[in-house]
């Protein structure tokens, strides 16, 4: 699980930096310029997340289970990642009622994707990386919410909150159809 841990740390780092250092994030912001500190920020991200997902793969080779899941958690992890891929969805499409309402969709969409994940799975490797995103997803909420706005919320049409909807049912779909199997190599259903 070294390497799991080593991606968590780069990936997670890297975008913790405005809940633990905001202002060493300004001060190489301003140092580095815009598209520097994108660059490096990028490359980072890139590198921890592909070391996550190799990480992540060699651990579930010799599975380490905690404890043993209820009988359903799997379905009740489907219905949850449901709201998360709505959620997700809510980050991108403009003028939508939820990003206008929630103000920080996304961190709400990897909250419910880590719990719902959690739920499902049982072995340290899930625990670590789930967990962590959890953590992070929480204390990032957290520290999002007390930063000023950047811009005042954007009005909110039926139009964008329908297309919210109907992007991330379908995007659930395709995950349960064959997405996450193709991608991850399990199921969800089992």
């Amino acid at each position: 699980m070294l390497w799991l841990t080593l991606g968590l740390i780069l990936f997670l780092g890297v975008h913790a930096t405005r809940i633990v250092a905001e202002d060493w994030r300004s001060r190489q912001l301003a140092r580095l310029g815009e598209k520097r500190w994108k660059g490096l920020y990028s490359l980072v991200s890139a590198l921890g997340l592909g070391l996550m997902v190799w990480g992540y793969g060699q651990a579930r080779l010799t599975p380490l289970p905690l404890w043993a899941v209820p009988k359903g958690m799997n379905h009740l992890a489907g219905l949850l990642m449901l709201g998360s891929l709505v959620l997700l969805a809510a980050a991108y499409v403009p003028r939508n009622h939820l990003k206008s309402r929630l103000a920080h969709p996304m961190l709400l969409a990897v909250k419910v994707w880590a719990l719902a994940h959690l739920l499902a799975n049982n072995t340290a490797a899930d625990l670590l990386l789930f967990g962590s995103f959890l953590l992070w997803a929480v204390l990032d909420f957290r520290s999002a919410r007390r930063r000023p706005a950047a811009t005042a919320p954007a009005t909110s049409t039926l139009a964008g909150t329908l297309a919210t909807g109907a992007i991330g049912v379908t995007a659930w779909a395709a995950f349960v159809l064959g997405l996450h199997q193709w991608l991850i190599g399990v199921r969800p259903f089992g």
